[in-house]
């Protein structure tokens, strides 16, 4: 029995047990937060801190130190400062075991040093009291709450789109705050004649319309709205002025916007990397990691079942595609390539279709403009931003039904459809600024520009009003009062589609960044609409839409979200390149821009009236000689 005994002891404390390379290696290639998450990973740390305490000497007794480093498994991973042992609620080991270490934690302390001592407690009274800051400002999060509940009601999917509907709430609200400390702040604080200026806005007030609200006429017009209100306004300084300020926060705007996107961007497709590293690392995570322990409704729970069985049956369908992809003969490639060839041009004919609806729709927009009645003058006011919603609408779900016939697997249907989508709002968007630009008058363009994006602004919010509650509820209504009926079943239930409702978000954002500078507050009525489409869009998904059967992996699909924003990024930055452009070639600007000056004209001035030394500086930053080994380097 002793040599049995024995034997058993040595066995356990082998080095093949107890420090296997595989383990180990796997513990210092994963060292991420991500993969310190998974059960086999804590597991295999649980089983090494069970039998970590006998090793030291026969009697099994070790020192304290080496006793708490082996409990909290890290053994694996080598060891670590005193300071940096996680609390115990973290540790996956059982209310016994966490008693035991604590017991032993205590022992430890009480066997140190005093200066030793203090620190150790110090640095947990630290941790503590951080961890309660911490939850007390996550508490302030707005809409905490009310993410937590749909969460648990439709699954982590729908929520990654009302926390990427915040997080476009909070990028808004920092536009409006440099928009107030570059624009419109300066302006107030030099406005002249305040009494005459008082009394020019309530004459303009009295002839006040409803119809100006949707147009953007009358007392918008002359209000701050636009950028015509803006006066030149110098304060005593050559590089002072109204202009470089206007111009400053618009960039300021356009930089602090591609960095927190490149932020997201790289964040999100370091996540994605991480996943899609190993496939047997993949299947784990999804396996042991992928119950939300957040949910709380029992609906709920049954469609969390169907998101994993759903997602691991995707899996499988995929690997399932790939070995048929690899037995095709010639004959069935010639073939399908074929029938993707047709498709592809019937979805360029759709395209092109939509482009010229846009383009005739501008058209006449531009020429049926100040009708007398003024119904029909809202009409054809409105027929570029309705035409543009419409063909937003319908042609992603007719993507959608092409890519199906494409033998594709699921996962390339569903970028395939986005990046069509993608395409056609971006391209939209653009073929009616390019059409827009080319019809517009010279005399204070920038004003007819901005009307234009308010316009679109406007009637975007309008359009998810209605549809909500003029379509989606109705709809929702005719399902639970006459389920068997014929219409109800042609309607069908209404789906939360999760792609193409943020596809709609990057078109506003864009949007915004587009009119900015024609329109500084429009990040303003940015934020109003977005907080009203927040409560309007949760009331659509807990009482009018049906849940996805199919899991939206929503850590993949933001990647190209974000990289979404960056294109809206980049048009909104060559449609002020062409505006700057545009400005030389007339001189009927309004606003701080008259007489002919232009932007690059008021820097020229504010260059020169520097000294030398800066301006020798500033020339050679701009110049090739300093971009191209710039380039070259990055390269």
């Amino acid at each position: 029995m002793e040599s049995h005994k024995s034997v058993n002891f040595m066995r356990l404390l082998s080095d093949e047990s107890t420090r296997s390379t595989v383990s180990s290696d796997s513990c210092e290639y994963y060292e991420t937060e991500i993969y310190d998450l998974l059960p086999s990973v804590q597991a295999c740390r649980l089983e090494q801190s069970r039998y970590g305490p006998s090793e030291g000497s026969e009697d099994g007794s070790l020192g304290p130190e080496s006793t708490e480093g082996e409990s909290n498994g890290y053994r694996a991973r080598g060891p670590r400062d005193k300071a940096s042992v996680p609390p115990l609620r973290n540790l996956p080991v059982c209310m016994q075991g966490k008693r035991g270490i604590r017991e032993r934690r205590k022992m430890q302390i009480s066997r140190i040093g005093v200066w030793a001592s203090w620190r150790r407690s110090h640095s947990i009274t630290c941790r503590r009291w951080c961890g309660h800051v911490g939850e007390w400002f996550s508490g302030l999060v707005p809409w905490k709450h009310t993410l937590h509940k749909i969460e648990g009601r439709v699954g982590v999917g729908v929520k990654s789109y009302f926390v990427f509907l915040r997080y476009l709430i909070w990028l808004n609200l920092l536009h409006c705050a440099l928009v107030g400390g570059f624009i419109v702040g300066p302006t107030a604080f030099h406005l002249g004649d305040r009494g005459m200026v008082f009394t020019e806005l309530l004459n303009t007030v009295k002839n006040f319309s409803a119809l100006d609200i949707f147009l953007g006429t009358g007392v918008l017009e002359n209000s701050p709205l636009f950028f015509g209100f803006y006066k030149y306004i110098s304060f005593n300084f050559p590089c002072l002025n109204t202009p470089l300020l206007y111009f400053a926060g618009i960039i300021s705007i356009l930089l602090l916007s591609l960095i927190m996107v490149i932020r997201r961007t790289t964040v999100g497709y370091k996540h994605t990397w991480m996943l899609g590293k190993r496939y047997s690392t993949n299947v784990s995570f999804k396996i042991f990691c992928g119950w939300d322990f957040t949910i709380q409704d029992p609906t709920a729970a049954t469609l969390k079942h169907s998101f994993i069985r759903n997602d691991l049956k995707l899996l499988l369908q995929e690997q399932s595609f790939s070995m048929r992809k690899a037995m095709r003969t010639l004959g069935q490639k010639l073939r399908l390539y074929l029938l993707r060839f047709i498709l592809n041009v019937i979805v360029l004919c759709l395209l092109g279709g939509a482009f010229y609806l846009i383009h005739f729709s501008t058209y006449v927009s531009q020429e049926k403009a100040n009708e007398l009645i003024w119904l029909v003058d809202l009409f054809y006011q409105y027929l570029p931003p309705f035409t543009i919603t419409f063909v937003n609408l319908v042609l992603p779900h007719m993507f959608r039904k092409i890519s199906s016939f494409e033998d594709y697997s699921f996962t390339v249907q569903v970028n395939a459809t986005l990046v069509r989508s993608i395409f056609l709002k971006l391209a939209s968007l653009g073929i009616y600024l390019f059409f827009f630009f080319r019809g517009l008058p010279d005399v204070c363009r920038e004003n007819r520009f901005g009307r234009e994006m308010y316009k679109l602004c406007i009637f975007n919010f309008l359009a998810t009003f209605c549809s909500t509650f003029l379509l989606n509820y109705p709809r929702k209504l005719l399902q639970e009062k006459f389920p068997t009926s014929l219409l109800a079943r042609l309607c069908g239930k209404q789906r939360f589609l999760i792609p193409f409702n943020v596809l709609d978000l990057v078109y506003v954002q864009t949007v915004s960044w587009v009119g900015v500078y024609f329109c500084p507050l429009l990040p303003l009525i940015g934020i109003f609409m977005l907080t009203a489409t927040f409560y309007i869009k949760k009331f659509s998904v807990l009482h009018c839409c049906r849940a996805e059967q199919r899991m939206f992996r929503a850590s993949s699909s933001s990647v190209l979200f974000y990289f979404m924003l960056l294109l809206g990024l980049l048009m909104a930055a060559v449609t002020l390149g062409f505006n700057f452009q545009m400005q030389q070639s007339t001189s009927k600007s309004c606003g701080m821009l008259r007489s002919g000056a232009t932007v690059f004209n008021v820097t020229g001035e504010c260059v020169k009236s520097l000294p030398t030394a800066a301006q020798t500086t500033i020339r050679y930053l701009s110049s090739e000689a300093f971009a191209l080994p710039l380039i070259l380097a990055e390269m």
